[in-house]
């Protein structure tokens, strides 16, 4: 399966079981011969796939190295990615050669990063290998680090110039990043597509739902790629679910729980303000019960309340939040700070 983003520089998806062996052929359609190509992974991903990129690039004719980082969310952050950089210039990349980001949605956010900012800008490649990565932050070109103050406040646009989805990678993903993965996976059903919602319920085939969020995303990012209107539908759960990784110190909460979280709150709230379908936030429970995710959290209401301070959906005393009308049509709703958490200390204080 193959699908095509047309931003200002189209690039390709390709879904494809066995497909990471031909990574190299791959980008031999992409960049010059004998490219240097930087492959960037964590010590988890690395060791399973990491030898099959560098043998898959070089027999393509690239010269291929690595860069290997501690795995997990505390390693997403400014001095990894100055690391990133130094070895890149060690390395003499230059504009010619490439990135290949390996790994999850913190590889790939990194990778992207630091393509962006090498030399001003050069390309990269996206080879997500986890089910968060591969429905999600691997397309559309978000780049970016967390700060002390919040979730990916520094980064760029910058979109890949090919993105390599192996679904065959996920068979050995531990069972913790599945379950987180699939957070994103329902949000899709949430936003755009009640049958996507109603697959995930009856365990459709996943070539198939990868493909269905995968397009979901191209659409909304080719309608919107620097994220101003439309492309914000994405973010269905993730005011609150960021503002939960803040407060849990990106530790013991996946981002896909916390989103779990947060979908379930926003549309409680939804409801509660009469413009969500009644029993809309029930059914997203039961679904993300039947995943094995989180549908509550026992963090203080003011403390989430706080770190959304600093959410970048923001514009000024106002905040753009993501409802739905009902299963599979969110809508963006902009309203003052301060009345959404009027709202929210209203609605979701538990019983």
């Amino acid at each position: 399966m193959e699908l095509t983003v047309h931003t200002e520089t189209p690039y390709k998806i390709r879904i494809e079981r066995g497909c990471l062996d031909q990574l190299g052929t791959e980008c031999a359609a992409l960049f010059p011969p004998g490219a240097r190509a930087a492959v960037i992974s964590d010590s988890q991903v690395f060791p399973l796939y990491g030898d099959r990129c560098l043998a898959s690039l070089e027999a393509s004719g690239f010269s291929p190295s690595s860069f290997v980082f501690p795995a997990g969310e505390a390693s997403k952050q400014l001095s990894t990615v100055g690391e990133m950089l130094g070895f890149l210039a060690e390395q003499g990349l230059t504009r010619s050669d490439f990135l290949v980001a390996l790994g999850g949605g913190v590889t790939g956010d990194m990778a992207g990063f630091a393509a962006a900012c090498y030399l001003r800008g050069i390309r990269f490649v996206q080879v997500p290998t986890s089910l968060l990565a591969q429905v999600d932050s691997s397309v559309g070109g978000k780049t970016a680090v967390d700060l002390p103050q919040g979730k990916n406040l520094a980064g760029a646009f910058h979109q890949p110039a090919l993105v390599l989805m192996d679904p065959d990678v996920l068979d050995t993903l531990p069972p913790l990043f599945w379950v987180d993965g699939m957070g994103e996976v329902i949000k899709y059903g949430c936003i755009r597509s009640r049958a996507l919602f109603q697959a995930i319920r009856q365990s459709g085939p996943m070539e198939s739902i990868l493909y269905q969020c995968v397009n979901i995303k191209r659409q909304l990012v080719e309608a919107d790629e620097r994220d101003n209107g439309q492309r914000m539908l994405l973010n269905f759960g993730h005011t609150l679910g960021h503002a939960l990784e803040k407060v849990h110190c990106y530790t013991g909460l996946t981002h896909g729980a916390a989103v779990g979280v947060g979908m379930v709150k926003m549309a409680a709230l939804g409801e509660a303000m009469g413009l969500t379908e009644p029993g809309t936030a029930g059914e997203i429970r039961r679904l993300l019960q039947a995943c094995r995710l989180p549908t509550e959290d026992t963090s203080p209401l003011e403390e989430v309340l706080a770190a959304v301070t600093l959410d970048k959906k923001g514009t000024g005393e106002k905040l753009r939040i993501v409802l739905l009308r009902r299963l599979g049509e969110g809508f963006l709703y902009t309203l003052p700070r301060e009345e959404f958490f009027r709202l929210c200390r209203q609605h979701l204080l538990p019983e």
